[in-house]
């Protein structure tokens, strides 16, 4: 049986330097043979300054390579489905970064073809749910230590104005919500476990960029709700607090707690605050190691293109609540 997962990367993003190269080079069963992009010279320096065996200038000459098993896609949102289906079609598990497709339409495309391709693993890249502080967080709703889960409260923040910024270009997926609401939608799916009944939201649009700068969002779900907003025009910041019937648990750092230092968790319960601390813990590195061994053992991910598509599909009627300035009630 293999025992290692042979691991390309499709560009040079700051998060695939940052954060996916040392995790897969820290990984047990993951090892890192190969990057690519378009800039031959770019892909040339990556590989030397991380030891990469193998560089590309194309990332078509990266997915023929028969050596590689999995391959990471941290392209601009535009970019995903196109990259994760001829990664399929050329054999390769695949871990695409968040948000997975620009629209409901490509998310089912990219379902329709990874169909034909059973045995092959595929999943967005929601990092935040392989961190012990969130598994400890579900875990404690699952099993009534806060009562009954009423309503979730979350924010994701920074500040970046700059034009040039993939972030701030909407024909590339770009926008506050695309960005980083997105993982309050998923955080909100994932732990009601279902999808929202009704939808109301509004916005702050870029006059230039035409990009949603801020968002609000009220989420609507059959016993409670989610309300968040984000941002990329605001001071940097992230948070979450989760209140149930007989108890509250907040995490400071939900989305991107710290490489190098434990994080925690609070629990209050009859106005008693219980700090729950965690081990350093590389999230990233997490991801990478669970995908590597569902598929060296075949077994299900945490993550499936259905949840992708319904996370697209509520980010779809948020925009349209905004635009209209009225509650959207969702159909399934």
């Amino acid at each position: 049986m293999k025992t290692k997962i042979n691991w390309g990367i499709l560009g040079t993003a700051t998060i695939a330097i940052d954060q996916i190269i040392p995790s897969i080079q820290k990984s047990y069963n993951s090892q890192l043979v190969a990057i690519a992009s378009r800039n031959f010279e770019k892909a040339k320096i990556v590989s030397e300054k991380f030891s990469i065996p193998k560089y590309y200038g194309k990332y078509e000459e990266l997915l023929r390579d028969p050596e590689i098993d999995a391959v990471y896609i941290p392209l601009p949102n535009h970019l995903h489905v196109e990259f994760a289906i001829k990664s399929l079609e050329n054999g390769k598990n695949v871990l695409v970064e968040k948000p997975i497709g620009m629209n409901k339409n490509e998310i089912i495309k990219l379902i329709e073809t990874s169909n034909k391709y059973p045995n092959l693993k595929i999943m967005e890249a929601f990092m935040y749910k392989f961190h012990p502080q969130w598994k400890k967080s579900k875990e404690l709703i699952t099993n009534g230590k806060i009562g009954e889960l009423n309503y979730i409260q979350s924010s994701f923040t920074f500040y970046d104005d700059n034009p040039n910024s993939i972030v701030n270009k909407k024909e590339y997926g770009g926008g506050s919500l695309m960005d980083i609401g997105c993982y309050s939608i998923s955080l909100s799916n994932y732990l009601f476990e279902k999808n929202p009944k009704t939808i109301f939201a509004v916005n702050e649009i870029h006059p230039n960029c035409k990009i949603d700068i801020t968002t609000s969002v009220i989420l609507e779900y059959l016993n409670g709700c989610s309300s968040f907003f984000c941002s990329t025009q605001m001071e940097e910041n992230q948070n979450v607090k989760i209140f149930g019937t007989k108890g509250i648990i907040e995490l400071p750092k939900p989305f991107n707690p710290s490489n190098d230092k434990k994080s925690f968790i609070l629990l209050t319960k009859n106005n008693v605050i219980q700090k729950i601390e965690f081990e350093i813990c590389n999230q990233y590195e997490k991801q990478i190691s669970e995908f590597s061994e569902s598929i060296i053992t075949n077994k299900n991910l945490p993550t499936t293109l259905n949840e992708s598509l319904s996370n697209i599909n509520i980010i779809e009627k948020i925009f349209e609540s905004a635009e209209k300035g009225e509650k959207i009630f969702m159909q399934y």
